[in-house]
C-alpha cells in the first residue's frame, strides 16, 4: 500500500501546464464549432416578415372576395330565390320604388301644455292670501280650473320647484 503522506503530495500538486494548455484549447475548439453552426445563420427575424406577408394576403383576399359580393349578381339561396344584386343596381331599383310610393301626409303636431307645478300656481294666481290658501293639510287647487279669459297664457313669471323665477312662453295661434 501507498503512504498516506504520497498520496498528499499527489493531490496537492500542480497540474502541468500542459493539462491546462488542453482545457483552454477544448473550450476553444467548442467556441469556433459554436461559431461555425450559428455565425452563417441570418441575423434578423424572418418569422415576422412572412406573418406580415400572410396576414397581406389574407387582406387581399378578403377585399377581393367583398368587391366581388358588392358588384355582381350571384345566388344567395336559390331554392328560396334569394340573390345578389350588385350594389349600385340595389341602389337604383332602390330610388325608383321610393319614388312611386306616395307619402302619407302628416298629422298636425300637438305640443303638451305646460302644467305649472300645485305650489306655484297657488302662489302667483293669487292676489289674496286668505281668500285662496287651503287650509292646513289639503292640497291646493290645480292651474287648470281656474279660467283664463284671454284665451292665452300669461307672460307672468312664475316659480318653479326650485324657487327660481322662470317665465312661461306665450302660445301663439
Amino acid at each position: 500500500m501507498a503512504e498516506p503522506q504520497s498520496l498528499r503530495q499527489v493531490a496537492q500538486s500542480r497540474a502541468p501546464l500542459s493539462a491546462w494548455l488542453g482545457i483552454v484549447l477544448l473550450f476553444a475548439l467548442f467556441g469556433l464549432i459554436v461559431l461555425a453552426v450559428i455565425g452563417p445563420a441570418p441575423r434578423g427575424s424572418n418569422y415576422e416578415e412572412t406573418r406580415a406577408k400572410k396576414r397581406m394576403e389574407n387582406l387581399k383576399t378578403i377585399r377581393d372576395e367583398a368587391a366581388k359580393a358588392l358588384t355582381t349578381y350571384g345566388w344567395i339561396d336559390k331554392n328560396k330565390g334569394v340573390a345578389r344584386v350588385p350594389i349600385q343596381r340595389a341602389m337604383e331599383l332602390t330610388i325608383v320604388e321610393l319614388a312611386q310610393k306616395k307619402p302619407a301626409p302628416a298629422g298636425p303636431i300637438a305640443t303638451p301644455e305646460p302644467q305649472p307645478t300645485a305650489a306655484s300656481s297657488s302662489v302667483a294666481a293669487s292676489p289674496q292670501p286668505s281668500a285662496s290658501v287651503p287650509p292646513t293639510g289639503s292640497p291646493p287647487p290645480p292651474a287648470a280650473a281656474q279660467p283664463n279669459p284671454g284665451g292665452s297664457q300669461s307672460a307672468n313669471p312664475t316659480t318653479s320647484p326650485a324657487g327660481s323665477p322662470s317665465p312661461v312662453p306665450e302660445k301663439k295661434p
